[in-house]
Formats: C-alpha cells, structure tokens, sequence
C-alpha cells in the first residue's frame, strides 16, 4: 500500500498543481516545461496562458486533427501517447511488465472481468512520460460495463524501475471492462509516483463504480485522463486482438495510431 510519505508527498504535489499561476508567468514556466520534458506545445490547444495552474496545463487538450484516429474497423487504436514496454501473450494468468519480469492478470483486474478468461489472449503495455499527452482515448467503439479504483502503491513506472520491480500490479489503478461488437477489452490505467488522480469521464471514483446508464465511446473519443505521467495496459481475451507489426517495443506510439488487429471471429 502507499506509505505515509508518498501520500503526503502525493497530496502536496496535488496541491501544488491547483495552485494558479499569476498570468505572466504561465507562458514562460510552460514553455520552460516543455523545453525541459521534450513536449510538442504547438499542438496545444489555444495559447499557453489559458491555462490557469500546472494541473490545467498538463491535462491540456490538442489541436483538432492533431492525432487521426484509425479508421479501419479491423484494427483499434492506440489509446495513448507513449512508449511501448510490453507487448506479448498472456501464458498461465500472467503478463510480462517489463525484461522479463512477470505479474499476475487476475491481481491487476483485481474482480472485473473474473469471469472471462484471459489466458491465451494478449496484452500491452504502454508508458506515458511527462512529455506526452495525457488524455486517455477509447481504442475502439464500445461501452463501458464494469469500472473498479483499486487502492495501492505509488511507485514510479519509468522504465529503469520497471526493469526492476513489480509494480503494475500493486499501484493505484483504475481498472475498466469494454464491451465491443468483437467481444470485451480490458483497460487498466495505471497511477505512478505523485499520480494519485485518474479521472474517467462519467463515472465518479468508487472501488466498486455504479454505472447506472450505459457509457458509450466512439472510437478515438476521449474516455478518462492521468493528472500526471503513467502506464496503460490493454488486454484482450483468446479470440480478440492480436499484434501487428507496426509497433514495436520500445519504439512510441500516438494516440489513434494502429494499435492492434482483430483476430479471425
């Protein structure tokens, strides 16, 4: 579970993200954080100086057109900006995080889907850095049944951590069921260290999230967003998604880009 110490560091970066930036000041320090981070600002979306705190401009939206979605109905699209870390089959309830090491499916969804078997279907997992967008997208129409926030841990999900350590499995995640016209997806948004605030559109943070009207996505419509930089996995029962050759680990993806194909029904 989180320790006192990255709670309270959590909550104390929270706060400071809220805090308003005097409106001088807001071009210069965004442009300095995109400098530093490697950010694209020019696909924000309106001048820099709309945004009215730290929290506001990581969360800023893109220019329209900024990422086309894949059209093909026989591929779905990436969710997110970011960088490959895994991308593999699902052997004997587990998945691969990162070199190897290996976490338990059914402890990562930790009640939802329990009864659909995962086993044989695939997998990705892809880290969002702080120069990404942040804005989590559907990756194929569907509709939200099933949304738990899951409590834990707040450790880092940089890379050079995950090659050490389990950590998808055990931090703050919010855990969500899609039905599909080619069956269900599952998607798990994943906190990291100071990520204590994963807002999914729609539906208000509970453990075990009432859904009292069907939630509806397009594909390539915003679905939920991370108030800092982490990971999403997105898994797919024997049957569903499989891997193309367009992505690669390691290599980026953007948002909308070919994620994966659909399998022979």
């Amino acid at each position: 579970m989180a320790t006192p110490l990255r709670n309270a560091l959590s909550h104390f970066t929270g706060w400071a993200s809220d805090r308003r930036v005097p409106g001088p000041l807001r071009g210069p320090l965004y442009s300095l954080y995109g400098a530093f981070t490697g950010a694209n600002l020019s696909e924000s979306r309106g001048p820099l100086n709309i945004y009215p705190s730290l929290g506001a401009f990581f969360c800023r939206r893109l220019v329209e057109g900024a990422r086309p979605i894949e059209a093909d109905p026989l591929f779905v699209a990436s969710p997110v900006d970011g960088t490959f870390q895994s991308i593999c089959a699902i052997e004997d309830d587990t998945v691969l995080q990162a070199k190897g090491r290996a976490y338990s499916v059914r402890e990562l969804l930790a009640g939802v889907g329990a009864d659909t078997e995962l086993t044989g279907g695939q997998a990705w997992t892809v880290y969002l850095s702080p120069r990404d967008y942040h804005r989590i997208h559907a990756p194929e129409t569907s509709t939200v049944s099933a949304a738990r926030w899951v409590s834990g841990c707040r450790y880092s999900v940089a890379p050079a951590v995950l090659d050490r350590r389990q950590v998808l499995s055990i931090n703050e995640r919010v855990v969500l069921r899609l039905e599909t016209a080619r069956g269900p997806l599952f998607l798990v948004l994943v906190g990291a260290l100071n990520v204590g605030r994963i807002r999914v559109l729609g539906i208000e943070p509970a453990a075990e999230a009432r859904i009292s009207k069907p939630l509806a996505f397009e594909r390539g419509a915003e679905l939920a967003r991370f108030e800092m930089g982490s990971t999403i996995v997105l898994l797919s029962p024997p049957g569903g998604l499989v891997p193309i050759e367009e992505t690669r680990l390691a290599e980026a993806v953007a948002m909308g880009n070919r994620l994966a194909r659909w399998g022979p029904a």
